[in-house]
């Protein structure tokens, strides 16, 4: 598999790059860098989200996708100039809020009150998606949002920040436009 670069404005915004994380290619063919627990937890640990050893679950994999897809939802809401779904608002706004900013107290008949963290791989996983929707948030409220554009190479389905009157999200795709455009002017020639 060829490497995969990141997009303009991915080193600026992890949710950029989260949102990039399932990529269309060309002939059809389809990369999901989220689609297995072991990928998924390989993205996070990349972007210092996750510890190496999260032992992330196939259920932990399906939350991250299933924001992944929200946060697409908001980012095309963005890019079209339409509103927002509410689904996809709520899913971002639940992720935010899920986090426990301490330890909870808890309280048993041998041990008495203690403060623990839930669940371990829980905790990972809320954290996570808590960094990577307020990120999104903070993309989508920022100055940069107005730079938020789609691949223009079909069938590339990336977001990127434009800069200039750059369209594309790589030059991979770049030149796969330009290669197209020179095609189609050599055959109405």
């Amino acid at each position: 598999m060829e490497e995969i670069v990141p997009a303009a404005g991915a080193e600026q915004y992890v949710a950029l790059d989260f949102a990039d994380s399932a990529l269309a290619l060309p002939g059809g063919q389809f990369i999901d860098l989220l689609g297995t627990p072991a990928q998924a937890n390989r993205w996070l640990a990349e972007r210092g989200l996750a510890p190496e050893d999260a032992g992330l679950a196939e259920m932990c994999t399906a939350q991250l996708r299933s924001l992944r897809e929200q946060i697409r939802s908001l980012l095309a809401a963005r890019v079209a100039g339409a509103p927002a779904l509410p689904a996809a608002l709520a899913a971002v706004n639940d992720a935010m809020t899920q986090v426990p900013t301490v330890a909870l107290l808890l309280w048993d008949d041998k041990e008495g009150p203690r403060r623990e963290v839930p669940c371990p791989t829980n905790q990972i996983l809320d954290h996570a998606l808590a960094a990577l929707a307020a990120n999104a948030a903070d993309l989508l409220t920022s100055e940069d949002a107005e730079r938020l554009a789609m691949c223009g190479s079909p069938p590339c389905n990336r977001y990127l920040l434009r800069h200039g009157r750059r369209q594309w999200c790589s030059v991979r795709c770049g030149d796969r436009a330009r290669a197209a455009r020179s095609y189609a002017r050599r055959a109405r020639a």
